[in-house]
């Protein structure tokens, strides 16, 4: 089949490689333009137009894939499919009344629609999540699903362990779903969950939550986004990596009082609604990850 894709992210781009050496190669990829990053705030490509560039694949990055022009390119390559995967941004009805789209989506709809799938599976605590391929629609994920596969989320799972399998599982469907185009099934509405925007409230390690939530979330956030805790002094501690504590419900000296961080012991600890929350590797601001040990050291 001829393809054009639309992807952004480190996901998208995974997958993309594997979409490129099938027989369904994009006649063109079109993905976000060049944002600043980094501390020098440099002009950046998106990891899809980069991957692209690689592969030999013409990239264009309009302001929006909604706008005439970048419409009339998608339409030029003349595209028996439309390929969306973690691209970023609204297609409308224009777009979608054009083409045929399909939509690579990292987990088990009807749960999980929306923007942070993969976090919010591991923050929840469920333990499978998976990869989804529907058609597009005017709803938020909420088109007939054509093919599905489910993946285990390990107790040890972080976004950036999970995402690179699921991104592999996603690749793989793709390309089976371009190959056999199965029929797809409504889904069951009655089922919908929703995976809402990562926001910075998501980051902050609340106290009043018990330790193993928070630490649902400090892997749900890493490698990419990061969760920290708010010293007494005002400042922000990276966490990149934490654990769930031994508590002491009898008040003893162990504990830090509720909601502070201990900066005591062998690790920096954070006394939660149920237990501790020990950081084992944090990011104090602008420096580099490394074990809580070692930050506590630096500091003495």
């Amino acid at each position: 089949m001829r393809t054009v894709y639309l992807g952004t992210s480190d996901f998208a781009a995974a997958v993309l490689e594997r979409l490129a050496g099938s027989p369904h190669r994009p006649q063109l990829v079109v993905t976000r333009p060049d944002r600043p990053r980094g501390r020098g705030r440099r002009l950046t490509p998106p990891p899809v137009a980069l991957a692209a560039h690689e592969l030999g694949i013409e990239v264009d990055q309009p302001a929006s894939v909604n706008d005439a022009d970048a419409r009339a390119r998608i339409a030029e390559a003349a595209p028996d499919v439309v390929i969306v995967c973690a691209f970023g941004a609204l297609i409308k009805e224009d777009l979608l009344a054009a083409h045929h789209i399909l939509n690579v989506h990292p987990s088990l709809l009807p749960r999980w629609r929306g923007a942070a799938p993969i976090e919010r599976a591991i923050m929840a605590g469920d333990s499978t999540t998976g990869v989804s391929i529907m058609e597009l629609t005017a709803g938020l994920d909420s088109g007939p699903v054509c093919l599905e596969e489910g993946e285990r989320i390990r107790p040890d799972d972080t976004y950036g362990t999970l995402a690179e399998r699921l991104q592999g599982i996603g690749g793989e469907l793709l390309v089976r779903a371009l190959d056999e185009s199965p029929p797809c099934a409504e889904q069951d509405e009655a089922r919908v969950t929703y995976a809402d925007k990562i926001t910075a409230a998501d980051r902050k390690l609340d106290p009043g939550k018990p330790a193993y939530e928070l630490e649902r979330v400090v892997r749900a956030l890493t490698p990419h986004i990061g969760a920290y805790v708010a010293l007494a002094d005002g400042t922000q501690l990276g966490v990149r990596e934490a654990r769930v504590g031994q508590s002491h419900g009898d008040g003893s000296a162990e504990n830090p009082p509720g909601g502070a961080v201990s900066l005591d012991g062998p690790l920096p600890v954070l006394a939660t609604a149920d237990g501790t929350l020990e950081l084992v590797v944090v990011q104090p601001p602008g420096k580099r990850p490394m074990p809580g040990g070692d930050y506590l050291r630096g500091r003495r």
